[in-house]
């Protein structure tokens, strides 16, 4: 399904789905980038894929923080109904992870088994049953340019494209409110 690689608090996550980019996460900041080489372009993921709130470096004994944080980019959270829980330890792929259930609002909550050395989540599932799992793992450095924007790429902010619509000939006002 893709590529995901991990450096202290920093992942770069490359799914065949979206071939022609790559999403950066800074989970410090936090940060949550779609990165179009190609167009020269990098945006705000914001709700690009769901992965950006879901595989993220974590502090394993704290990993609701940054969850939330990421969820937070992506779309505003109700704090009142998002809820964060451990709920034990479990073995994935012959590794010891903590499990750590999400509630949220429709379609956000989860599941995360977070591998405690790693301080990454190995395993999600989803609300609708969907697990997404980390396999293959390999445990080497990885380049710091590969979590970077590449230089030279400009960040497309989609209301400046709104803004000259708007000025076009193309652009038809919305009847005003009666």
């Amino acid at each position: 399904m893709g590529t995901l690689r991990v450096s202290g608090g920093k992942a770069r996550i490359e799914t065949v789905a979206l071939p022609d980019g790559f999403f950066l996460l800074d989970a410090a900041r936090p940060t949550a980038y779609f990165v179009r080489p190609a167009a020269h372009v990098y945006m705000d993921a914001m709700q690009s894929s769901p992965l950006t709130r879901l595989f993220v470096p974590v502090d394993p004994d704290d990993p609701c923080r940054q969850w939330l944080a990421m969820a937070q980019l992506s779309a505003p959270v109700d704090l009142a109904t998002w809820h964060c829980r451990h709920d034990g330890q479990q073995a994935i792929a012959g590794r010891d992870t903590e499990l750590y259930r999400i509630a949220g609002a429709s379609g956000q909550s989860f599941t995360g088994w977070i591998d405690r050395a790693r301080g990454f989540p190995v395993q999600i599932e989803t609300a609708d049953g969907t697990v997404i799992s980390a396999d293959h793992i390999r445990d080497e450095p990885q380049p710091a340019q590969s979590f970077d924007i590449p230089a030279g790429l400009r960040k497309f902010d989609p209301q400046a494209l709104i803004r000259r619509i708007q000025q076009s000939d193309v652009w038809v006002e919305p009847p005003a409110a009666q």
